[in-house]
């Protein structure tokens, strides 16, 4: 009986015809290494980035919320003389380091945390532009001495043009010198600055008191000043004035809308400040 001869399997090849198995593959880090060490480059460089912007846009005072006066105001006294503006609750007056940031309760504030130092707090009672920066920090210790401050808002919508820089910068030049201590304009009032985070264009700041005006109102402005100024400030600098004790009560009846309109700004041409710049 004959024997078939046995066949050789091809070269190359198992006897079992198995497959040959792929390289093990490596983690998913070894995989994509230099794939995650860019992502890593590129999100260090985003997250300092935002730090620098972050350094530089951010505010140094935060507003917790923007003043409103009482709704309804309370009335006053019958036969009394009604009283301008409207008071606002303490804040305090604690001196901060110069550069520290500042929570307020409200803007404006017409008290509350702020610097001491020259250039700092007080600062030159002068008309500031709306090219210039000032902050609460500044003002509320010119207003601490007695000083009376204006703001005005450049915002959306608000009328913050040539026109009317010249009308602030001319009743600045013709504000008269304080009703009890006679202090001379450009001494520690007034402040007349742009600030943007209020609910009115403009606004006339004593110590705890807040004359809140849609219009540039200068004749009411000079009316809260004489019946208010150098009554509730706490550091009596110039002179030993009256004492008050404001309170909620002695609000005034009258809205802010309730202003006449703006009155006509001095012709005359600005008299040099006390202070450059």
């Amino acid at each position: 009986m004959t024997t078939a001869p046995r066949r050789t399997p091809p070269k190359g090849r198992s006897g079992s015809r198995s497959r040959r198995l792929p390289p093990p593959r490596g983690s998913f880090y070894e995989r994509n290494r230099r794939r995650l060490l860019y992502a890593g480059l590129v999100a260090i460089i985003a997250v300092g980035a935002a730090f620098v912007y972050a350094s530089f846009t951010t505010k140094a005072y935060v507003c917790l919320s923007q003043w409103m006066p009482p709704d309804p105001a309370p009335t006053t006294a019958p036969n009394a003389t009604p009283r301008i503006g409207y008071f606002q609750d303490d804040l305090g007056r604690t001196h901060v380091a110069t550069g520290a940031r500042v929570k307020y309760a409200f803007c404006p504030p017409a008290s509350g945390q702020h610097y001491i130092g020259a250039g700092v707090g007080p600062i030159d009672a002068r008309f500031y532009s709306s090219s210039e920066t000032t902050i609460p920090q500044n003002w509320i210790h010119n207003m601490e001495h007695g000083g009376l401050v204006l703001l005005y808002r450049c915002g959306s919508g608000d009328t913050c043009d040539q026109a009317q820089q010249d009308a602030l910068k001319s009743f600045f030049s013709t504000f008269p010198n304080s009703p009890i201590c006679n202090v001379p304009r450009g001494t520690i009032g007034p402040v007349i600055t742009r600030f943007d985070d209020m609910k009115y264009p403009y606004a006339a700041l004593l110590w705890d008191e807040v004359l809140p005006l849609d219009t540039l109102d200068t004749a009411r402005i000079l009316a809260f000043f004489a019946q208010q100024d150098e009554r509730t400030n706490p550091e009596k600098t110039y002179c030993a004035g009256p004492t008050a004790s404001p309170g909620p009560s002695a609000a005034p009846t009258a809205t802010p809308a309730a202003s006449t309109a703006p009155t006509t700004a001095p012709t005359t041409a600005p008299s040099p400040g006390p202070s450059s710049t």
